[in-house]
């Protein structure tokens, strides 16, 4: 008896001292520069198994023993991981603990049009597109928002802004389409939540804010640029608003980036033309946040129908007028300040 005893004694020692150098062992592999992604679904079990198909953990069964036994279970988290060598199991258990390395970043800002948002598709390698254009024909596909508009030839107005969270196994088109889906969201709250006098389609609603979003820099000026957008509208004056000129210039393939509107833009055929034809632009130029879809459903009231940047402050405010002579004087203003102020 005494010697099965001791037998038994040597054999959970020996099984002891096995399992903590199995967990506490620290192994090499070839994968330390490499992403292992752990898709969205994927179980504990699954992930350890590819670890250890992979070398980078020696066994698998004993680190779910590990775990079972010391519930010390992960929330194991979607994403990309990095696991260095050489590393132990519990090592690579912290790893997975830890929820993956920092996805990389997309931002897309308020007002950016399609092509801002294709430059910076294009410096995200993890997309491997060649080119712009190739950004852009992701781009266009409008079934993706048919249903609200059957107007649009492209998503021009319907990529919100946001920060998109881009993995190692993420497609650029999965991201157009997240874009879409969150203006879904954002554009049934906002639907929801505001009173929408005009009757505007979804179409006009957006054409609408994505004006009052390249034209507005203060939240609180969005309501009131909204009321010179329809009060020039219902007095058949074309809107002549510079963001809709950028645009057309855009488009065109004329615009030089550097701010400024020519004579030869302001002459361009292009319904985009604000400052040429009347009515609003054919589809929105650029890509509303929320604040301004807020003001194309319920702008504000007033007997406005122009508006100048005010020189004396730096934060984009505007001065409001209800006539030319007051308007003029304003622009001679402002004229007079960037004479004294730009190079």
């Amino acid at each position: 008896m005494l010697i099965l005893a001791v037998v038994a004694i040597l054999s959970l020692v020996g099984v002891y001292f096995y399992f903590d150098g199995s967990l506490k062992t620290k192994i090499s592999h070839s994968h330390a520069n490499q992403i292992f992604t752990v898709a969205r679904g994927t179980s504990l079990e699954e992930t350890l198994k590819q670890l250890e198909s992979q070398g980078v953990i020696g066994n698998a069964a004993i680190l779910r023993l590990y775990i079972k036994l010391s519930g010390k279970a992960p929330v194991l988290k979607a994403g990309d991981y990095k696991f260095p060598s050489p590393l132990t199991s519990l090592e690579a258990l912290s790893v997975l603990e830890a929820g993956g390395i920092e996805p990389r970043k997309l931002t897309v800002i308020e007002g950016w049009t399609r092509y801002e948002i294709a430059d910076a598709m294009l410096r995200i390698p993890e997309f491997h597109l060649a080119n712009r254009d190739e950004a852009l024909k992701l781009m266009n596909q409008v079934s993706l928002i048919s249903d609200l508009d059957s107007h649009v030839s492209n998503l021009e107005g319907y990529l919100f802004p946001d920060t998109y969270f881009i993995q190692s196994d993420t497609k650029p088109a999965s991201i157009i389409k997240e874009m879409t889906q969150r203006f879904r969201q954002i554009l049934k709250k906002v639907v929801v939540e505001t009173p929408n006098p005009k009757h505007l389609t979804v179409h006009e609603a957006v054409t609408c804010a994505s004006v009052i979003e390249t034209e507005a820099k203060l939240d609180k000026e969005r309501p009131v640029v909204a009321s010179v957008i329809f009060n020039r509208l219902k007095l058949n004056m074309p809107l002549a608003m510079d963001s809709t000129v950028v645009y057309a210039s855009k488009l065109a393939g004329k615009w030089k980036g550097n701010g400024i509107i020519y004579q030869s833009d302001l002459d361009l055929k292009s319904r985009y033309n604000t400052r040429k034809y009347k009515g609003l632009p054919p589809g929105p130029v650029g890509c509303p946040g929320e604040k301004s879809l807020r003001a194309a459903l319920n702008p504000a009231s007033t007997d406005f129908i122009y508006y100048v940047r005010d020189p004396d402050k730096a934060d984009g405010t505007h001065t409001f007028y209800n006539n030319a002579q007051s308007f003029e004087e304003g622009v001679a203003k402002l004229r007079q300040w960037e004479a004294k102020h730009r190079p």
